[in-house]
Protein backbone atom coordinates (compact mmCIF):
# COMPACT_ATOMS: atom_id res chain seq x y z
CA UNK A 1 0.00 0.00 0.00
CA UNK A 2 1.29 3.12 -1.13
CA UNK A 3 0.67 6.60 1.57
CA UNK A 4 -2.55 7.46 0.06
CA UNK A 5 -3.90 4.29 0.01
CA UNK A 6 -3.22 3.97 3.71
CA UNK A 7 -4.77 7.51 4.83
CA UNK A 8 -7.77 6.58 2.90
CA UNK A 9 -8.02 2.98 4.69
CA UNK A 10 -7.48 4.52 8.16
CA UNK A 11 -10.46 7.67 6.69
CA UNK A 12 -12.82 4.21 6.02
CA UNK A 13 -11.65 2.62 9.41
CA UNK A 14 -13.05 5.65 11.35
CA UNK A 15 -15.72 6.98 9.35
CA UNK A 16 -17.35 3.99 8.94
CA UNK A 17 -16.28 0.52 9.57
CA UNK A 18 -15.33 0.61 12.93
CA UNK A 19 -17.61 3.64 13.41
CA UNK A 20 -20.69 1.44 12.20
CA UNK A 21 -19.43 -1.54 15.04
CA UNK A 22 -18.25 0.90 18.00
CA UNK A 23 -20.02 4.04 17.34
CA UNK A 24 -18.86 7.58 17.58
CA UNK A 25 -15.05 7.60 18.42
CA UNK A 26 -15.75 10.35 20.89
CA UNK A 27 -18.09 7.97 22.80
CA UNK A 28 -16.22 5.37 23.39
CA UNK A 29 -13.12 7.17 24.14
CA UNK A 30 -15.05 9.08 26.95
CA UNK A 31 -16.20 5.84 28.39
CA UNK A 32 -12.46 4.23 27.79
CA UNK A 33 -11.53 7.27 29.55
CA UNK A 34 -13.60 6.93 32.29
CA UNK A 35 -12.60 3.29 33.20
CA UNK A 36 -8.63 4.38 32.57
CA UNK A 37 -9.22 7.38 35.11
CA UNK A 38 -11.01 5.07 37.67
CA UNK A 39 -8.09 2.60 37.41
CA UNK A 40 -5.37 4.85 37.35
CA UNK A 41 -6.40 7.23 40.39
CA UNK A 42 -6.02 9.62 37.92
CA UNK A 43 -8.03 11.99 35.56
CA UNK A 44 -7.79 10.82 31.94
CA UNK A 45 -9.44 12.35 29.14
CA UNK A 46 -10.79 11.15 25.63
CA UNK A 47 -7.65 12.94 24.02
CA UNK A 48 -4.98 11.05 26.24
CA UNK A 49 -6.92 7.62 25.09
CA UNK A 50 -6.13 8.37 21.55
CA UNK A 51 -2.80 9.29 22.12
CA UNK A 52 -1.95 6.10 24.01
CA UNK A 53 -3.62 4.02 21.27
CA UNK A 54 -1.39 6.11 19.17
CA UNK A 55 1.62 4.99 21.33
CA UNK A 56 -0.13 1.52 21.57
CA UNK A 57 0.05 1.31 17.47
CA UNK A 58 3.61 2.54 17.45
CA UNK A 59 5.10 -0.35 20.34
CA UNK A 60 2.90 -2.56 17.30
CA UNK A 61 4.66 -1.33 14.21
CA UNK A 62 7.83 -1.75 15.62
CA UNK A 63 7.41 -5.45 16.36
CA UNK A 64 5.78 -5.91 13.22
CA UNK A 65 6.67 -3.87 10.86
CA UNK A 66 5.09 -5.56 7.64
CA UNK A 67 1.51 -5.90 8.99
CA UNK A 68 0.00 -2.89 7.59
CA UNK A 69 -2.90 -2.50 9.92
CA UNK A 70 -0.85 -1.17 12.34
CA UNK A 71 0.35 1.93 9.89
CA UNK A 72 -3.46 1.98 9.32
CA UNK A 73 -4.99 2.17 12.84
CA UNK A 74 -2.11 4.31 14.47
CA UNK A 75 -3.20 7.14 11.66
CA UNK A 76 -7.00 7.11 12.32
CA UNK A 77 -6.12 7.08 16.54
CA UNK A 78 -3.74 10.50 15.09
CA UNK A 79 -6.15 11.67 13.31
CA UNK A 80 -9.36 10.78 16.25
CA UNK A 81 -6.92 12.67 18.85
CA UNK A 82 -6.07 15.61 16.26
CA UNK A 83 -9.95 16.36 16.16
CA UNK A 84 -10.50 16.08 19.83
CA UNK A 85 -7.44 18.17 20.56
CA UNK A 86 -9.35 20.75 17.86
CA UNK A 87 -12.38 20.26 20.43
CA UNK A 88 -10.36 21.02 23.59
CA UNK A 89 -9.50 24.55 21.66
CA UNK A 90 -12.87 25.42 21.20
Amino acid sequence: MNRTEILNKANEYITRDRQATHGEAENSFADIAGLWSAYLHKEINPRDVAMMMVMLKIVRYKKNPTHIDNAIDLCGYAAIAGELGMGALE
